[in-house]
């Protein structure tokens, strides 16, 4: 990929479409913050960031002061900015919301740090995608809590000093390596987010449906958690849309075979793959004998951007052992086989996948 912001606009605007999608609209946003529980001891799973984040937050408020700058990495739907909020909540100060690729000038980020109150959170989404001038003013802030405004153009120029309130930034990103070093070393604690156990993503869909007072028996939670990908918002999202289908077709209760029909009418399969994953798998497998084939020969042979399917599609796929990135390019596992119903070729082994990953190209 050569341009990650690119990356992230087709990403949203692709999964924008998809049932399991990582990015969400207005209505969607709206309807999972309703979902968001509101302090540490609500939030499902996470134990041990729950734990190290606790222990920032309590001895901040014990010295009443406010408390280190906090990142939290991982991949999308894992619940960064649930924790933002929780923060501010937990530390009893206001939140202030912002993205990194609202803040494209060092102009735009001091008129935000500028205009905050003493012990406020600072939560800016993706902030990986903020300009480097905006970074470098970052790194004065969140030090010394003092920006330097530059007055004026050309030799004429002067640097105004201006010093801010103690407050508290909250970074969130799916890319932490894109972040520069200088920027990483000043968060206080950086919190790594991990995929959900079905059993944890179980715990959440019950909550869910008892806050949006759908009836569901423990083995439609069962289903709908082992197909969500290890994501809390595609659990949530699989939650209600089998919570529409059980409206529409039956009588609004959820049993186990409402629960699967409705999936399956969204295509979410059993191991949680859903159209694009299969066409890419069924492409990889049919097309070029199980690879290796290079990310753009096996985007266009499924008509989509090479991003998409970079960014959508393979994380999932690597991270279930469906697929390899090799120097030579991808290749489908012995496992990809199976989950498509085909049978294995004799000279698909895992000592040539292996040997595969080791060649240079």
């Amino acid at each position: 990929m050569q341009d990650y912001a690119d990356d992230d606009v087709a990403t949203d605007v692709y999964e924008s479409t998809r049932v399991v999608s990582t990015s969400v609209s207005s209505e969607e946003r709206a309807a999972e913050a309703a979902l968001r529980p509101t302090s540490l001891a609500d939030f499902v799973g996470q134990e041990r960031v729950k734990a190290q984040l606790n222990l920032v937050l309590s001895a901040a408020k014990q010295r009443s002061a406010s408390a280190d700058h906090v990142l939290l990495a991982g991949p999308p739907g894992l619940g960064k900015t649930t924790l933002a909020m929780i923060i501010a909540s937990e530390v009893g100060s206001p939140l202030r919301l912002t993205s990194g690729p609202t803040i494209q000038h060092a102009g735009d980020l001091a008129s935000i740090l500028s205009s905050l109150v003493a012990g406020e959170v600072l939560f800016i989404d993706e902030i990986h995608r903020m300009s480097r001038s905006a970074e470098e003013m970052l790194y004065l802030a969140m030090e010394d809590f003092r920006v330097d405004v530059m007055i004026g153009k050309g030799a004429g120029a002067t640097s105004i000093p201006l010093e801010l309130p103690p407050f508290t930034l909250v970074g969130a990103t799916t890319r932490s390596g894109l972040l520069p070093a200088p920027l990483r070393d000043r968060f206080g604690f950086t919190a790594h987010l991990d995929y959900y156990e079905p059993s944890e993503l179980e715990s959440i869909v019950l909550r869910s449906a008892a806050q949006l007072g759908v009836d569901i028996d423990h083995q439609s939670a069962v289903e709908i958690s082992r197909r969500s990908r290890g994501t809390p918002r595609i659990a949530n999202r699989l939650l209600r849309r089998s919570r529409d289908y059980a409206e529409v077709h039956h009588d609004g209760v959820l049993d186990v075979q409402r629960t699967r029909a409705a999936l399956e009418l969204y295509e979410v399969d059993e191991l949680g793959l859903d159209r694009l994953d299969r066409a890419v798998l069924s492409a990889l497998i049919d097309k070029f004998a199980g690879g290796p084939v290079g990310l753009s020969t096996l985007a266009l042979s499924v008509g989509e951007e090479a991003e998409t399917v970079d960014t959508v599609s393979e994380p999932f796929l690597v991270r279930e052992g469906l697929m390899v990135r090799t120097p030579r390019g991808r290749v489908a596992t012995p496992e990809a086989w199976r989950a498509l119903g085909r049978e294995i070729p004799t000279s698909l082994s895992q000592h040539s996948i292996d040997q595969l990953e080791l060649d240079q190209p």
